[in-house]
């Protein structure tokens, strides 16, 4: 896994938005989330309107939310690139949505599950990663990890609490994956 204060992996991806997108992309950013997700996990569903409300809070402040789909697409037909452009739009993503179909970005980040956060600096170094906060039923939150380290970011501290445990869906590799056989 990505460690703390290590650079951003580079990606270039198609989006459900219809354009390509690579972390240079997002250059004029000061902070830069990217999260793994995908269309079927339900801790992910669980989710997805966090996610459009923390790009909602913290975009004046140039903060951008990227989430990427790296799942198998053949065993998870719900996952494909189709299904992507479908739910960006059902639920009104105001983020990209981005297609990792190699794999080649989700291996390079090291995430493990879906959601999996990843918060990188100005300067595209791991400040945090982990959660988004600490439980799937949005009622029962205690502890909004991201919105803090997001909060710490944006105000020029270090994060105070840099590294959760992620929970949700495994990642769902490719069966021809050579570095997952």
């Amino acid at each position: 896994m990505l460690g703390l204060g290590e650079p951003a992996p580079d990606f270039d991806l198609p989006g459900a938005d219809g354009r390509n997108h690579s972390l240079a992309s997002f250059n004029d950013k000061p902070v830069l989330v990217v999260i793994f997700s995908c269309n079927h996990c339900p801790y992910v569903k669980a989710y997805e309107d966090r996610m459009i409300s923390i790009q909602e809070s913290y975009g004046g402040s140039g903060v951008q939310l990227v989430a990427i789909n790296s799942n198998d697409e053949v065993s998870y037909p719900e996952d494909s690139f189709p299904e992507m452009v479908r739910r960006a739009e059902q639920k009104g993503f105001n983020f990209p949505y981005l297609r990792d179909q190699s794999q080649g970005v989700v291996d390079a980040f090291g995430a493990v599950s879906t959601p999996h956060v990843f918060v990188f600096d100005k300067d595209r170094v791991l400040r945090y990663r982990g959660r988004i906060d600490d439980s799937r039923d949005p009622s029962k939150v205690t502890t909004h990890d991201l919105r803090n380290a997001i909060e710490d970011l944006v105000s020029s501290r270090d994060v105070k609490v840099p590294d959760t445990r992620p929970f949700g869906c495994s990642i769902k590799w490719l069966q021809l994956n050579p570095a997952r056989a």
